[in-house]
């Protein structure tokens, strides 16, 4: 069973009320997004396996690990996701990454996928979903189920805000998928928007309307 993993870092928790207030302009959401992004992608990548190997220092002959060569893949899903790309890949500029488009139908609140790009090799590889904002859990679950689709085995889900109903969701269908989430809030309003959440994620990234 997967496990939800909340983050609770206090440098986390302040640039989350930073994004959450109405005052912060699009420059300042925009870094904190990325920011909160990197500091998520530590946490997120804790069980990357390691190996030992030699080196030499400036000093001495010594033992030291390093990462044994997983590969990994981010997904961010469209358009908001974008805006935590560039933080995830300052710590592991060696990613690939893949773009999937999806937009929650207005009026069945369903996901309905609009563009599919990914890695030629991503079924061989261990892939972090990041989708901001998870308020039913439609378009987590689908992104998920996209990806099952093309053979991918390790999946996880990275998101800033999330409901408790969008939780059960993702977890209901992918049982086996982790999730890293900055906080879980209250829940959704008549148009289903998490409250009292952050606003529209991808709308304060890239200042539209």
């Amino acid at each position: 069973m997967g496990t939800v993993h909340v983050m609770d870092h206090p440098l986390i928790l302040h640039k989350l009320s930073l994004m959450r207030d109405s005052q912060t302009g699009v420059k300042e959401f925009r870094e904190a997004t990325r920011e909160v992004a990197m500091l998520m992608c530590y946490e997120a990548t804790r069980d990357l396996p390691l190996k030992t190997i030699q080196i030499e220092t400036p000093l001495a002959r010594a033992k030291a690990r390093v990462i044994s060569g997983k590969k990994l893949a981010f997904i961010p899903i469209l358009r908001a996701g974008l805006g935590m790309i560039d933080g995830m890949l300052e710590l592991i500029p060696t990613a690939k990454v893949g773009h999937l488009g999806l937009y929650r139908d207005p009026d069945t609140m369903k996901p309905v996928e609009y563009y599919c790009k990914l890695p030629v090799d991503v079924a061989e590889r261990d892939v972090i979903v990041i989708d901001p904002m998870v308020a039913t859990g439609g378009s987590a679950t689908a992104a998920v189920q996209t990806l099952k689709d093309r053979g991918v085995k390790h999946i996880k889900l990275m998101c800033l805000l999330a409901t408790l109903v969008g939780l059960e969701t993702v977890q209901k269908a992918h049982p086996d998928v982790d999730i890293f989430v900055a906080a879980i809030d209250e829940g959704l309003n008549d148009h289903g928007y998490i409250v009292p959440g952050l606003g529209d994620a991808g709308d304060r990234i890239f200042g539209t309307k």
